[in-house]
């Protein structure tokens, strides 16, 4: 007799619709085909064993199961369930009525309860869109797929609930209110920016990245507050919209990363990978393609601390996706493409031994040392860093005093009224939301700088030695800064200001 059951298999952000047939015969043999990897060849051994525990018995038959189609590979344990209802559906335990009207995915345990797997959201979205009546999950993933509206989302908790469900029994399927789970947790923040004492102008730095999307570098010594401060950004950054949570929430579903019973990432990410990480744990891919830190990032911030350590390879490799929002992974047998626009904070000290500048401490580097040590960061990865900012030790009156500093309410509250007219600005233009985003033609359209903006312009180009997209990344923070004050036009004091953020394009570094 033969069965038919459906499930689906992740390709990167993808979802690809795999039918499983399942046939059975007079014979002793156990048989899968359609490129199925151990994992899923494993499954007889948990299918066989999860039957046996709720009171059924593998048939003692000729037993094949064909994935469809077969010419991509399919991974991972989430085929147990639809493998074990194909071969009870063949063996005329399961009625047939119903398997058609439903996709399933889930890992069994020995004595047949349903664990959770990853990549459930993008796997509901699929179901919605290939019109199956509903999906059968796990009741560890029900949350996460009870996310996609008009599907029928049940959640179960072992083998036996299922196949009592697909014979006539009625569950409910579980509903999720998005939207007020959505904003219900939304602007929960642990740190705060009245935290931080003094260091007005890193903060300005800092208000003016987030208000534009901009990236951003700061160049201290050790205690200065870089890392605090970083820590800190989320909590001024404007709320995720509903499409970026739905969109963030697939990349860390498809990664395995959705906590048991969650169902939306409601805050934007903050990822801080150890400068020790490998260029294919950042970008992503392996050999079973998953998302890098850079798209875990994706709509957050992804905080590099003491820049330098990284290695050059895990550098140069973060240059392409930061210009084209988006890294696609090329390897023999597949090409993935994941999302990653996120904005790049990153930290480090001035030299080797971190205290070059500061006025307490003693530095024992050479000029030489300094400048190879600086050298660790190409000059093409500073040019797509919008904001160089400085930090200068904290001077005793800062640390001490009692009264905290501005709340990262407030400082939100201007950068959102930056991101306000930034989206009203570029709304008739797909994929830009912010003036980090602005590509050259827009430029030419909404940051087009007076003769006087032009003059200091062309004398920093000059001086410093800058390429034409420093020359673009200036603009677009005096875009910015002019868009804070509410302006329509940028002035003069916007791109001078815009120009004091390239302090790391100076070529006398450790001369001064």
């Amino acid at each position: 007799m033969l069965a038919k059951t459906f499930s689906a298999e992740l390709m990167g952000m993808g979802v690809v619709t795999v039918t499983i047939e399942t046939n059975i015969v007079p014979g002793v043999l156990l048989h899968v085909s359609g490129l199925a990897d151990a994992a899923v060849k494993e499954s007889f051994d948990r299918i066989k064993a999860a039957l046996s525990n709720i009171g059924y018995k593998m048939p003692v038959a000729e037993i094949t199961v064909n994935l469809s189609p077969a010419d991509i590979k399919k991974e991972g344990s989430g085929y147990d369930l639809p493998m074990a209802i194909g071969i009870l559906a063949a063996n005329g335990k399961v009625n047939t009525d119903m398997l058609g009207n439903y996709m399933m995915i889930g890992e069994l345990g020995l004595d047949g309860i349903l664990r959770p797997v990853r990549g459930i959201l993008p796997l509901a979205i699929k179901a919605r869109a290939e019109k199956f009546k509903g999906l059968i999950v796990p009741r560890g993933n029900v949350r996460e797929a009870a996310v996609v509206n008009n599907l029928d989302v049940f959640g179960m908790e072992t083998l036996d609930e299922v196949i009592s469900f697909l014979n006539g029994r009625h569950f409910e399927p579980f509903v999720v209110n998005t939207r007020t789970e959505f904003y219900a947790n939304q602007s929960r923040f642990d740190l705060d920016f009245a935290d931080v004492r003094g260091q007005e102008n890193v903060k300005r730095a800092i208000e003016v990245a987030a208000a534009g999307g901009h990236n951003l570098i700061m160049i201290g010594p050790p205690g200065s507050g870089k890392s605090m401060m970083a820590k800190r950004i989320p909590s001024i950054l404007p709320p995720l919209t509903l499409a970026e949570s739905l969109e963030t929430t697939q990349v860390y579903s498809v990664a395995g990363k959705m906590q048991n019973d969650s169902s939306l990432i409601c805050q934007r990410p903050f990822r801080s990978p150890h400068h020790s990480i490998s260029h294919v744990a950042l970008v992503g891919g392996g050999t079973t393609p998953q998302p890098g830190e850079i798209s875990l990032a994706h709509n957050g911030v992804l905080f590099c601390d003491e820049l330098p350590e990284f290695s050059r390879t895990v550098l140069e490799v973060m240059r392409q996706p930061l210009e084209d929002r988006r890294i696609n992974i090329s390897r023999a047998k597949y090409t993935i493409e994941f999302p990653c626009s996120f904005m790049f904070v990153a930290s480090m000290n001035p030299c080797p031994c971190g205290y070059y500048g500061d006025p307490t401490h003693h530095c024992v580097c050479t000029p030489g040392q300094i400048q190879r040590y600086m050298n660790k960061i190409s000059g093409p990865l500073l040019d797509r860093i919008d904001i160089q900012c400085e930090i200068a030790p904290l001077p005793f009156t800062d640390i001490s005093q009692v009264s905290p500093g501005e709340p990262s309410e407030a400082i939100r509250n201007r950068v959102m009224a930056a991101r306000r007219i930034q989206e009203e600005r570029y709304k008739e233009y797909k994929g830009i939301h912010c003036n980090a985003q602005m590509t050259e033609r827009l430029m030419h359209r909404f940051a087009e700088p007076d003769q006087t903006s032009l003059d200091i312009l062309r004398m920093a180009m000059e001086r410093l030695k800058l390429s034409a997209r420093a020359y673009s990344r200036i603009l677009k923070v005096a875009r910015t800064i002019a868009d804070l004050e509410g302006k329509e036009n940028i002035e003069m004091h916007n791109v001078a200001e815009a120009v004091g953020y390239r302090s790391l394009d100076r070529g006398d570094w450790a001369e001064r």
